[in-house]
């Protein structure tokens, strides 16, 4: 069972002694290790303890902490709310295993964005967030998604300097239009700055992409969404993402936003290096199906698939990343190396954060995921704290 929420919404249990976790395949950077051993020693990961508590997961899987770059709500609560609705969201995906979160924004009002960006940035200050990716308002009307087009914008770089600044150094990521005017003078700011460009929400052809790349842009939201097709003669935006190294694709492994056969070629082309699994997740997440806001517009979650009301676009996800782990395992075959690598590993280097997450070495943080042997979450720790307990029955 999860244990209580603490002052700020987060699971509390200060660990006194060392645990030693025993017998779990134990997936490390340099393979997996079938009777593997993981010390935990205070908030972090050590070589070795003499003296700890040892807990026999025999039979179970050990993996990172997944690290979510691209999530807008869940528990019924949203990043675009209030401090006590964003600590909801964040407890809700750590309960499915995401230890290492980036908040997304969605398209409204600028002043409403400098606001918010500023209210997710003292929760990153406070440990909370890993940081804030801002996905519109600089996006294409023509793709514009479950985004409100009244609100959408060109990216003007002083824009986007804004909503920067308003994030005090937290501002992760910030998802552009890159064809829009401005959109590579922006590209280049947000390199310069140390934040993110990433294209998406795009109608961009393969040509306006390359260029994109080439004057910064280094992810592409969620591939194959929100973006034309790819094309024998006009290969768009897919084509010229997937193919540079510099590039890190974002899949939605939820089985409604690709097929199959697209996160096969996507894995294929652009390797298990160059793969992050994201939710894209919003406030149905973890709850079930009913009426919900995303942003200012309203969508209907029916089976799990969220919908805008009004035109019927699909609304981002309800996916945890512990779904999206078993799913990638058992029915897309994937091999469970890459599908750590695409949780936790290629993420947090991503976000510059590999020195401290996204793998079990000693001297990181003590965030892992118990998985049984068909791949259900049985635990969940952040920090050397438990924020599942494990479920060994």
């Amino acid at each position: 069972m999860a244990t209580p929420l603490g002052a700020r919404g987060t699971a509390q249990r200060p660990t006194t002694r060392p645990q030693v976790l025993i017998g779990a395949r134990v997936v490390l950077p340099t393979g997996t290790v079938p009777d593997g051993r993981v010390t935990i020693d205070g908030t972090k990961i050590a070589a070795e303890a003499p003296h700890g508590d040892v807990l026999d997961v025999t039979g179970h899987w050990l993996v990172p902490g997944f690290v979510d770059l691209h999530n807008h709500g869940g528990g019924g609560a949203s990043f675009s709310g209030t401090a006590e609705d964003v600590l909801k969201a964040i407890h809700t995906h750590r309960l499915h295993g995401t230890t290492t979160l980036v908040a997304s924004t969605v398209t409204d009002e600028m002043d409403f964005l400098v606001r918010q960006a500023g209210l997710l940035s003292e929760l990153a200050e406070q440990g909370d967030l890993a940081g804030i990716h801002f996905e519109g308002p600089f996006i294409s009307p023509c793709r514009k998604g479950a985004h409100s087009e009244a609100l959408l914008r060109d990216p003007d770089p002083a824009q986007v300097r804004k909503l920067i600044d308003a994030a005090r150094g937290r501002a992760s990521m910030v998802t552009l239009a890159t064809e829009l005017p401005g959109g590579l003078d922006s590209v280049r700011l947000l390199a310069e700055h140390g934040v993110i460009a990433a294209v998406g929400h795009t109608d961009a052809t393969y040509e306006q992409t390359v260029q994109a790349i080439e004057a910064g842009a280094t992810v592409a939201t969620h591939l194959f969404n929100a973006m034309p097709p790819l094309g024998h003669r006009s290969p768009g935006p897919i084509a010229a993402l997937l193919e540079d190294e510099r590039v890190t694709v974002e899949l939605i492994n939820d089985g409604t936003h690709l097929h199959p056969a697209a996160l096969e070629l996507a894995f294929r082309h652009a390797g298990p290096g160059r793969v992050a699994f994201i939710t894209d997740a919003m406030d149905a997440a973890g709850i079930g199906d009913g009426r919900y806001l995303l942003g200012p517009l309203e969508v209907e979650v029916s089976e799990g698939v969220a919908r805008l009301v009004e035109g019927g676009s699909i609304a981002g996800s309800t996916l945890t990343q512990d779904r999206a782990f078993q799913r990638a395992v058992t029915i897309d075959r994937l091999p469970v190396e890459d599908v750590v690598a695409a949780l936790s590993a290629n993420p947090a280097r991503l976000l510059g954060l590999d020195d401290r997450v996204g793998s079990l070495e000693p001297g990181k943080d003590a965030d892992l995921v118990l998985l049984d042997e068909n791949f259900e979450l049985k635990g969940v720790m952040r920090k050397g704290d438990w924020v599942v307990d494990p479920q060994l029955a």
